[in-house]
């Protein structure tokens, strides 16, 4: 069995949910989840600088983050287990600024997402999980920033009754400590308007 890679524009622009190639036969599978020249022909230009991987347990939230400065785009995808990943558009002349939207990465439906630059992204692990980054840019440490997971404004609808509630959460104290998305629009647009 062959399934060829497929691309479908999110809600947000320029965000995609994109089905990897998978072939399978006797003796197993492959699955090829990036390939510069098919991304190139969908119109996006992602060229890798850094992989890395982060391996979670169940109740982990990673999120909301971005890097100021030099931007990363990304290409993630859940190689085990199942994380509810979410992305919100943050750039200040887009029609869905401040939007987000929501989807269910796993191990077995090998979905994967495109978010490009002036995104922010996290996630909820809903299983123990390994999730691959494919990163347009390298990690740049002082540009490292982000937005609560619990932000008001944002509205994100965490699914936190798969971990048994929000007792259960696991979240790191530098994610406790970021800003809030009012507090990014005055860093980032000035002044105290935040219109979505």
């Amino acid at each position: 069995m062959i399934q060829k890679f497929d691309f479908q524009e999110t809600e947000l622009k320029d965000a995609y949910l994109i089905k990897p190639f998978y072939a399978t036969d006797e003796r197993g599978g492959l699955i090829k989840d990036y390939n510069i020249q098919i991304f190139l022909e969908e119109g996006i230009r992602h060229e890798l600088k850094e992989v890395f991987y982060t391996i979670s347990h169940k109740g982990v939230i990673r999120a909301i983050h971005f890097q100021f400065g030099k931007q990363q785009a990304k290409l993630v995808r859940c190689i085990s287990g199942h994380v509810y990943d979410v992305i919100v558009d943050l750039r200040p002349n887009s029609s869905t600024f401040g939007k987000w939207q929501g989807f269910d990465l796993t191990g077995e439906n090998m979905n994967e997402l495109y978010i490009p630059e002036y995104f922010g992204h996290g996630y909820l692990v809903l299983e123990e999980s390994i999730v691959s980054y494919k990163c347009g840019e390298v990690f740049n440490a002082q540009g490292d920033s982000g937005i609560r997971y619990d932000d008001r404004e944002i509205g994100i609808e965490w699914p936190f009754a798969l971990i048994g509630g929000i007792e259960n959460l696991v979240v790191s104290r530098k994610d406790l400590e970021l800003m809030s998305f009012r507090e990014y629009c005055q860093k980032v647009i000035g002044g105290d308007s935040c219109e979505k």
